[in-house]
């Protein structure tokens, strides 16, 4: 069965998407393993996550610059390949400050992954279903999130924590060779200029007004959804004195819902591109008011869990049509960059979040911990629709002269 040229560039980009998320999350199942093998503390443990996701977000705008200069395609090959021989290395270490080297080197192969993705899917994919592309390439990367732990601690059990990040990390060299072999159907974004219309630098790009609200929206969407993640099971076992189990049900429907929900924001914004703002903004406050029920009203156990499933289907819809808002933001030729700096606001959101949380629940606050996520995504939305208008004023500004 021969795919739609479409098709495959999807499937191309979302197989490297799905892989940089999967091995974020593989390395926690290995912490217990490598605890006992380098005999180190746990806070040492987690700087893994710390390197690789810190090392992601500080670099992904640099490379933002260079693949909107030299191309996607080649950074993406290499990026994808660094990242996955860097995690199959890690099976072959013998000292821990090689585990954190390493973590390091795939957190560099990393970072290039939603420049060349979103600069690649913009020049291949027609306009009128890049929603739906640009969908596909959040689900996989949220499928990746699914899937490392229990692949990561399955493999272990089976074959130990050495041969589980080599199998791993040589799962990206098939991916790495596909993209090579069909390099042919990836086209990079087009990069012609309006002759006559007024150009900014990168530099004064990504310090404008509306790609600072762009970030800021990014980072206070994360920082919620990060404290959903972090704590949405002890608040409802600490607070609401509902079972362990339970709680983790009604996270895993929260999750679920997020990753379907991207789905169909995708489907949304090729139909009714001129109206995302709207969308966005009502389902935005739509998640935050049944999180809000979650924390405050009594409810049944089973009403809890379909309440946590639309939240995240609610946030995950409004996903896809924000990211083709930045992309419709900005210029020709500059969305590697655009991309590279905005969504570096996901990491950094994410990572804010979890300790002024756990240090409300320290104190006997739990019930506020839902509370803030909730005031956060309605503090999201005064940066959406700023971003929106000032992105609007300057299109005007950049019309050809007369």
């Amino acid at each position: 069965m021969a795919f739609s040229r479409t098709t495959r560039v999807n499937l191309l980009i979302g197989n490297g998407h799905f892989l940089s998320h999967f091995y974020v999350l593989c390395l926690p199942p290995m912490f217990i393993a490598w605890q006992r093998a380098f005999d180190v503390s746990f806070a040492e443990l987690g700087m893994t996550i710390m390197l690789m996701s810190g090392t992601t977000a500080i670099l992904q705008t640099p490379v933002g610059f260079l693949v909107d200069r030299h191309g996607a395609r080649g950074f993406l090959v290499g990026g994808t390949l660094l990242m996955s021989l860097s995690l199959a290395a890690m099976g072959l270490a013998t000292q821990f400050w090689q585990i954190l080297a390493l973590a390091t080197l795939s957190g560099v192969g990393n970072s290039v992954i939603h420049p060349c993705d979103y600069a690649i899917l913009s020049g291949s994919v027609d306009k009128d279903r890049m929603g739906r592309s640009f969908a596909l390439h959040t689900f996989s990367g949220n499928l990746g999130f699914s899937a490392g732990p229990p692949v990561a601690a399955l493999l272990m059990a089976w074959i130990g924590w050495r041969g589980a990040l080599l199998t791993i990390g040589l799962l990206g060299v098939p991916v790495v060779v596909s993209i090579l072999l069909q390099s042919r159907v990836l086209k990079d974004q087009v990069r012609e200029v309006v002759h006559g219309a007024v150009t900014m630098s990168g530099r004064d790009l990504l310090t404008s007004r509306t790609m600072i609200l762009f970030f800021l929206f990014f980072m206070l969407g994360a920082m919620a959804a990060g404290g959903v993640q972090s704590w949405l099971v002890t608040v409802l076992h600490d607070f609401k004195g509902i079972k362990l189990e339970v709680a983790a049900t009604a996270l895993t429907a929260y999750m679920l819902g997020s990753t379907t929900g991207v789905l169909v924001g995708g489907w949304f914004a090729d139909r009714f591109n001129q109206h995302v703002l709207p969308f966005i903004t009502g389902l935005t406050i739509l998640s935050a008011v049944l999180i809000v029920a979650v924390d405050w009203l009594n409810l049944p156990i089973v009403v809890i869990i379909g309440l946590t499933f639309l939240s995240g289907l609610a946030l995950g819809a409004s996903r896809t049509p924000r990211d083709v808002m930045v992309k419709d933001a900005a210029p020709p030729g500059q969305i590697g960059k655009v991309f590279g700096f905005v969504s570096a606001g996901l990491p950094l959101g994410s990572a804010v979040t979890p300790v002024p949380f756990g240090m409300l629940i320290d104190h006997g606050h739990p019930e506020l911990v839902l509370v803030l996520v909730a005031a956060i995504l309605l503090l999201s939305l005064l940066c959406a629709g700023s971003a929106r208008v000032s992105a609007k004023a300057e299109d005007a500004i950049a019309l050809p002269a007369e």
